[in-house]
């Protein structure tokens, strides 16, 4: 019968990967720790596009501030095979876009972009490549660099 090999969407590993980062970001609003070092690989590799003064999520991560200072709210979350992307803002100071990377269930590495349009294209393993692009809110009352990533 058709479709009786197909994995049911719930177990596919992009949903699992969306799961893990949800679980993250639920984490880091609860300040538990223990949960947040149990979902990131020790080797994690870090990226960072923006203003030195806006690397918040490295220093949540690495303990070096609470989440109370920078709260990270997402907006939307988007899986691409074994990429999710995330986008939220902070009212009308900070757009950020964060793409997490996962292997075997473990953040393996992560990209941070704040206050840039980022446009995502997939084009691994795709007959034709995979585009998302970030929808920051009010674009009207500011301007933002625009930047390509390729995945």
């Amino acid at each position: 019968m058709a479709g009786e090999n197909a994995e049911p969407s719930s177990i596919l590993p992009e949903n699992q990967n969306k799961a893990a980062v949800k679980v993250l970001y639920e984490a880091l609003g609860s300040n538990d720790v223990e949960r947040v070092t149990g979902l990131l690989a020790t080797d994690l590799e870090w990226w960072f596009h923006g203003p030195q003064n806006c690397q918040h999520m490295m220093r949540v991560l690495t303990g070096e501030s609470d989440q109370n200072e920078f709260r990270f709210e997402p907006r939307s979350i988007t899986a691409i095979d074994d990429r999710v992307i995330v986008e939220g803002w902070e009212g009308a100071q900070a757009y950020w876009v964060h793409v997490w990377t996962l292997k075997d269930g473990l953040i393996t590495q992560f990209r941070e972009y704040f206050n840039t349009w980022l446009t995502v294209t997939d084009l691994i393993g795709h007959q034709s490549p995979t585009l998302w692009q970030s929808r920051p809110q009010d674009l009207a009352n500011r301007s933002l660099p625009g930047l390509v990533l390729a995945i």
